[in-house]
């Protein structure tokens, strides 16, 4: 395989699955809302990534520390956000009224 391509598709997740990620982040907060997002499988994929990061041994190359360790941090902060709006949404839950009465 020629240097080039294979430095190119070392870029191609580097940059993906951080963009990728960093979407579902922006929607949770720009909706203000978590509903139907799975902190446990956000987790997962925390943990999958920084074990491909060890895994692969390439800790110095920025293409392994963007693509693993940069998407596992933003997995972790969808967990964050996630468990943040979703504990908010049964509070508010729970101090609204029930309409089923009226």
């Amino acid at each position: 395989m020629p240097p080039a391509l294979f430095e190119l598709l070392g870029w191609i997740p580097a940059i993906v699955f951080p963009a990728a990620t960093l979407l579902q982040l922006a929607a949770i907060v720009r909706r203000r809302n978590a509903a139907g997002v799975s902190a446990l499988a956000w987790s997962l994929f925390g943990l999958a990534n920084i074990c491909l990061y060890a895994y692969t041994e390439k800790y110095s190359e920025l293409e392994s520390i963007l693509g693993s360790l940069g998407t596992a941090f933003l997995n972790l902060c969808i967990v964050v956000a996630a468990i943040r709006y979703q504990r908010a949404a049964r509070r508010l839950e729970k101090a609204s009224p029930n309409d089923a009465h009226a």
